[in-house]
């Protein structure tokens, strides 16, 4: 794997979302996703691929109720698969599964798509070498076209046994109100780069990544904050070199008028649209 994940770059690190009911999830992103879970309570379970480094965490709020339409929120979170061949012992699962999906290639990258029992959108995908993607005036070329799921099955006929160990969140998408003002907050506040536009979307990285978050507003123009016990994202983590390069951030949100409150090792903030990101280092 490509090193988009790691320092210097400010990149996705774990999502939180909230689900309805805990236990039917953990046993869907056990044996459908593939990941093991690091610990649990009897309203969270936090997931690992690794048995150390928490990457996705389920929390069952007490009043929880089911994801409401036209909001903003998770579009959903990416899954980045270390290789093609992982892609494809990941689709030979899911086929046997019969677990409904979808599948897209975006010539930086090959992805399937699938809901969680509660709609969360989720995205569980392979990045094509970096020297393969094709820049024109600093913005890289992404389309959705279909893609050869028999090439990527034919790949590897391994056993499948999970999520491998060097699975990381490659990326996440959001749904927002307003395009213009959220890319202001990304990119003059948290400092990623557009590097991509798309109809009603932006794509945003640092370190010339196809993208560590994309914004859009699919859910239409004004689409508003959904209630906070709603089935949804809670938060997600951006993961800072280190403190000076966090510091710097927090400065920046500051500026463009974004609150940023600290916690015990850990600053939040929200996007305009109230997705909320914890900024960790």
């Amino acid at each position: 794997m490509e090193k988009f994940h790691q320092e210097p770059n400010v990149y996705v690190g774990e999502v939180n979302i909230k689900v309805k009911n805990l236990d039917y999830s953990v046993t869907f992103y056990q044996n459908i996703m593939g990941f093991q879970v690091l610990e649990k309570t009897d309203r969270k379970a936090v997931l690992t691929v690794d048995g150390k480094t928490p990457l996705l965490t389920l929390e069952q709020p007490a009043d929880v109720i089911p994801k409401a339409g036209k909001m903003s929120g998770l579009y959903h979170f990416a899954i980045l698969l270390p290789s093609r061949a992982d892609l494809s012992v990941f689709l030979r699962h899911l086929i046997q599964t019969g677990y409904p999906l979808g599948a897209a290639d975006h010539y930086v990258s090959e992805a399937l798509y699938l809901n969680d029992p509660d709609g969360n959108g989720i995205e569980v995908y392979r990045d094509r070498p970096s020297v393969e993607w094709t820049w024109k005036n600093n913005l890289v070329e992404m389309a959705t076209e279909q893609l050869d799921a028999e090439g990527i099955l034919s790949e590897s006929d391994a056993e499948w046994k999970g999520l491998p160990q060097e699975t990381v969140m490659g990326h996440i998408h959001l749904h927002v109100g307003d395009l213009k003002k959220a890319e202001e907050f990304y990119t003059k506040g948290l400092g990623f780069d557009v590097v991509s536009y798309y109809p009603q979307a932006a794509f945003l990285s640092t370190g010339r990544y196809h993208h560590h978050i994309a914004i859009n507003t699919w859910q239409g123009v004004g689409a508003p904050i959904p209630p906070k016990n709603s089935v949804g994202l809670n938060w997600y983590t951006l993961v800072f070199p280190d403190e000076a390069a966090r510091e710097s951030v927090i400065k920046q949100l500051q500026q463009v008028g974004a609150t940023v409150k600290k916690e015990t090792d850990f600053y939040v903030t929200s996007d305009p649209s109230g997705n909320q990101i914890r900024l960790v280092v």
